[in-house]
């Protein structure tokens, strides 16, 4: 249940085109609900302007499709994040509307558009095409988000004139999200460059002495670039949630 659909029902009750039983059954189904393999948050849109979002990764395609299922039920969009190919192509044949981004790894189902913001876009910026996974969830997220963004691919600091030649753009973002493996310095780089808030997102991308993105984070952590706001390694979605709760919403 997000805010527009309980407006438009109440609406309608105060109009007489629904009556008081037919609305208490549209609206028994919140808080929440228990389907047994997990209990959906139906309130969540109302509280935070975002429906329940799944997580696909250790759930299995049966799971992940009632869970689709109910939301969708709920009158929720849905977004899935950490699904690969085999499981969404099992989700979908039950729920045919479901687009898949296989880069990205993210799944979802739309059933409205969501209201835009009125903020310039959001910047996704990575250092190497190897974070191009990590940047697609965090573009995904920012659609069903109706967040405008656009993507700037292969400016890390190896090659940093390419960052530079790409200034204008830089200096117009409403927000940035800068994302980079190896030594993670592109996120300290841009943060030098800008006035507008810059999210860091560490990789899992680089060799050994990377430990799985954790130099990239502890560096992104130790910034001194003042007031960069760092997310957990590869999670491109905890960046474009963070861009939903800093930037302006309708209404």
């Amino acid at each position: 249940m997000n805010p527009e659909r309980l407006r438009e029902l109440l609406e309608r009750v105060r109009g007489g085109d629904c009556d008081v039983d037919s609305a208490l059954g549209e609206l028994r189904r919140l808080p929440f609900v228990d389907i047994g393999v997990a209990t959906l948050d139906h309130h969540r849109a109302l509280r935070q302007g975002v429906p329940e979002v799944v997580f696909g990764e250790g759930k299995s395609a049966e799971q992940i499709a009632l869970i689709v299922e109910e939301l969708d039920r709920g009158g929720a969009d849905v977004l899935v994040t950490r699904i690969g190919p085999d499981k969404a192509e099992v989700v979908r044949a039950r729920c045919p509307d479901l687009r898949f981004n296989a880069l990205g790894g993210v799944a979802s189902l739309r059933r409205r558009t969501p209201p835009a913001r009125t903020a310039p876009p959001v910047l996704v910026v990575c250092a190497g095409t190897s974070d191009l996974p990590v940047a697609e969830e965090a573009v995904e997220t920012l659609t069903a988000l109706g967040i405008a963004s656009r993507r700037i691919v292969d400016v890390g600091v190896a090659g940093i004139h390419r960052l530079f030649a790409r200034k204008a753009e830089l200096d117009e973002a409403s927000v940035i999200i800068a994302i980079a493996g190896m030594e993670g310095a592109l996120p300290s780089v841009i943060g030098g460059l800008v006035a507008c808030p810059v999210i860091a997102v560490p990789t899992s991308v680089g060799y050994g002495s990377t430990l799985g993105g954790l130099t990239a984070m502890l560096a992104m952590l130790t910034s001194c670039a003042s007031g960069l706001t760092v997310v957990n390694v590869d999670n491109g979605f905890g960046a474009a949630m963070a861009v939903h709760r800093m930037i302006p919403r309708a209404g």
